[in-house]
């Protein structure tokens, strides 16, 4: 990663936060983007770059991103979920999920793929729930499902770029919201029963799954859904 210029989205907070800090680590040149919290990433990481703004906002989205120039890679991270019943999903709940999960993403990759050099890397962060059901899950999965195949149409228009496309597709991961929602046991034990390993993903095994597919070791791995799930498909 050392001197590859990488824009990340969802930039603030978990699994984007500690990207944009390994990244940083690593002499990777970042740029973090998001809403929330970038000022302690800065304070955190002063090399970062940062861009404020509200990705479900196309035309805005669009203005500051313009001045973005010569990526070596990008990782679409935002995201946002609204776990409920079906019956009880408003169309706010749908609305806020499609612009963050799938537009935002769309219009990023438009918007920076001009930027991004032949031979560059692309990284959706999706969900093993774009591929299985879970209670409550049905807009977000919708969603996910949306992401995946974004993923695979991009990974087809621009192998003549030489550009890679992949996903990332993780079970519940323990940032700090994900131990929130799954610290009740008689919630949580039910998935674990489906996971071989009897636990969840951590923060670092998805940032270091990403930093993978950024890099040249993965130069033959393109258009597929890398599932951080513990062999949950398996059980």
């Amino acid at each position: 990663m050392k001197n590859k210029k990488i824009l990340v989205t969802g930039a603030g907070q978990g699994i984007g936060n500690a990207l944009c800090k390994q990244l940083a680590n690593a002499g990777a040149c970042v740029i973090g983007v998001g809403r929330n919290h970038l000022e302690q990433l800065k304070a955190d990481c002063p090399s970062i770059e940062t861009i404020k703004v509200d990705l479900s906002d196309w035309q805005k989205t669009r203005d500051a991103l313009a001045s973005v120039v010569q990526l070596d890679g990008l990782v679409n991270n935002a995201g946002v979920a609204y776990i409920k019943p079906f019956l009880e999903l408003t169309e706010e709940d749908f609305d806020n999920t499609f612009d963050v999960n799938i537009k935002a993403a769309f219009n990023v990759t438009q918007i920076l793929l001009p930027q991004l050099k032949d031979g560059g890397s692309i990284v959706m962060v999706s969900s093993l729930a774009a591929s299985r059901s879970f209670h409550g899950h049905a807009v977000y999965s919708a969603t996910k499902a949306a992401l995946d195949s974004l993923t695979r149409s991009l990974a087809l228009e621009l192998g003549p770029r030489k550009i890679r496309v992949n996903s990332v597709n993780p079970t519940v991961v323990l940032t700090k919201m994900g131990r929130q929602n799954w610290s009740d046991p008689t919630k949580a034990e039910p998935l674990l029963g489906h996971i071989p390993l009897k636990r969840f993903c951590e923060v670092d095994e998805v940032v270091a799954t990403i930093i993978y597919l950024l890099g040249s070791q993965s130069s033959f791995v393109n258009g597929h859904h890398l599932n951080l799930e513990g062999g949950y498909s398996v059980s």
